[in-house]
């Protein structure tokens, strides 16, 4: 077991991840992805996690967004256990809780910059006027403010994945788990999304998990944890 469980104890535990295991079947068999992992992140802390591809990265990332469950062990977000809420009401807490940024943006590419920042606010049950003006400014925070109107087939690659995190922000989620910001962007405008995430953290106060296989995103953040061979150890 290991437990990466260093954080300031005078702010708001956001995530509480206390011995969790991930096994599949495997045929006759179990493969076990970790066990007994455990992970503590405070409000505000940036943490990466590093680690060889098929280390079980982005499964625990799902873990800790409610989009698969533990096979033991429990995982508190914001001092609820997402695992045992309904379907629909784990649905509607990620929804106000946590943001998500994937390595490919998944915008949906009929609607514009601002009609798709403003979805989770919509989903949230927050009217169009309200939704249009957070998702304006949350847009004009990460440098979009002149490409609103703009569809994802208009925009670069760096600018598309600027909206992906505006959305993720959007409802002012105690917590963003990243999966590979950086992974599909060339260096250069990885290097902005990276000053990008920085400048947030800075500013905001939202705590921040990223997997990532970018060493440099890595360094830039407060914690950096490494997922080897089913166990969770703390690098810097």
């Amino acid at each position: 077991m290991s437990d990466s469980a260093s954080m300031n104890p005078e702010k708001t535990l956001v995530i509480d991840c206390d011995k969790v295991t991930r096994t599949y079947n495997e045929g006759p068999g179990k493969l076990t992805i970790f066990s007994d992992i455990s992970l503590r992140v405070s409000a505000g802390e940036t943490v990466g996690i590093v680690g060889s591809s098929g280390a079980g990265k982005t499964t625990l990332l799902n873990l800790l967004g409610g989009l698969d469950k533990p096979s033991s062990g429990h995982i508190d977000i914001c001092g609820q256990d997402i695992h045992r809420m309904s379907e629909a009401g784990r649905a509607h807490f990620r929804n106000r809780h946590l943001g998500f940024v994937y390595q490919f943006h998944h915008l949906l590419p009929e609607f514009s910059a601002l009609e798709n920042v403003m979805m989770p606010c919509a989903l949230g049950g927050m009217g169009m006027k309200p939704a249009s003006a957070r998702a304006s400014a949350m847009l004009e925070r990460v440098g979009l403010a002149h490409r609103l109107a703009h569809k994802p087939g208009e925009l670069s690659g760096g600018e598309r994945q600027r909206v992906a995190i505006a959305r993720a922000l959007v409802n002012e989620p105690e917590c963003v788990l990243m999966d590979e910001p950086t992974g599909n962007l060339d260096e250069q405008t990885g290097e902005g999304v990276r000053d990008l995430i920085e400048s947030l953290r800075d500013q905001i106060g939202i705590a921040f998990v990223l997997v990532t296989h970018d060493m440099k995103m890595a360094s830039s953040l407060g914690r950096v944890l490494r997922l080897e061979q089913g166990e969770l150890f703390q690098e810097r």
